[in-house]
């Protein structure tokens, strides 16, 4: 036996020596032997955690409809035609409507009446295309909007919704009335041609306006965002591309137009989300246009002696 100093060894597992270690690899795998049998029966499945919390999420529910996994699915070829159309070639169809009636002196009752009834027809014929796509694609009702799924605060909603918009909108036309004519922009211009000017008109009018809810919050609200979360979008980007599309729309409208379209698309597409339904938005689409019609006929006329035809309230 060597003189000297005992040498220590230590062991590389914390608290036991060199001459324990043995014992302790062999405690390790014993207990590893005796586990393993409990473990393989422990098999953990997450494979239902995204569709439980997809069911659990209320602005998504309706729009995901039978799209279960958040998966990015290939949008069809002909819903990339109709969003070519609704960001290309609809408001390229505006703009250049609207050249024509700014290039004439003068716009006609009939030539106005011929304006709303084609604009009418045409936006059904959109519709009447585009539901028929979604349709064979399997779309459903609840995805599109197109559903009551609490219709009493929906009802609420809808119409307390658009009695404040009606509201603010008729005092924004009759501050803009106050304005000196020549100072109004093009506004005015706008409202001269395509604003009801009588009685005869005003009805036809109406059922534009009527019409433009009904078939705009379809295409924008109910077909564009349903199809935009189909592909995977997340909820604030859909609202944003379909709020685009809207502005762009109205590009006859001007820069001004454009963007405060856009702003109004916005609270339209919150509320698709908020109330899994497109008829709070219809109502309040159809309240700004209404109002445009009536208000605007009033206020946005070219002042002259005749207090009528000022549009002043008396």
């Amino acid at each position: 036996m060597a003189r000297g100093k005992p040498r220590k060894t230590e062991s590389s597992k914390l608290g036991l020596s060199f001459a324990a270690q043995p014992a302790a690899l062999t405690m390790a795998v014993s207990f590893t032997v005796w586990l393993k049998p409990h473990l393989a029966v422990m098999r953990l499945d997450y494979s239902e955690v995204g569709p439980f919390v997809l069911a659990h999420n209320r602005p998504y529910r309706y729009l995901r409809g039978a799209c279960r996994k958040c998966s990015y699915l290939r949008m069809p070829w002909d819903f990339w035609v109709i969003f070519v159309a609704l960001g290309v070639l609809l408001p390229w169809r505006g703009r250049e409507r609207m050249k024509k009636l700014l290039a004439m002196p003068h716009v006609s009752s009939m030539e106005r009446l011929v304006l709303y009834a084609s604009t009418i027809a045409f936006q059904w014929v959109v519709v009447a295309l585009v539901g028929w796509r979604v349709w064979v694609h399997g779309y459903t009702a609840a995805q599109l909007g197109l559903t009551f799924h609490d219709r009493t605060g929906i009802g609420i909603a809808a119409v307390v919704g658009a009695a404040t918009i009606a509201s603010l909108q008729w005092l924004n036309l009759r501050r803009v009335g106050r304005i000196p004519v020549e100072s109004r922009g093009p506004l005015q211009a706008i409202a001269e041609r395509i604003l009801p000017q009588s009685t005869v008109e005003l009805l036809p009018y109406l059922a534009l306006a009527i019409t433009a809810g009904l078939c705009e919050e379809f295409l924008y609200r109910g077909f564009a965002m349903a199809a935009l979360t189909h592909v995977g979008l997340g909820a604030w980007l859909v609202i944003l591309v379909s709020s685009l599309l809207f502005g762009l729309a109205h590009t006859y409208q001007g820069r001004g137009g454009i963007v405060m379209t856009f702003v109004v698309g916005l609270a339209l597409g919150v509320s698709r989300l908020a109330y899994n339904s497109l008829v709070p938005a219809i109502f309040w689409h159809s309240a700004v246009d209404v109002v445009a019609g009536v208000a605007g006929r009033r206020y946005l006329r070219r002042k002259t002696g005749n207090s009528e035809e000022r549009g002043l309230p008396s």
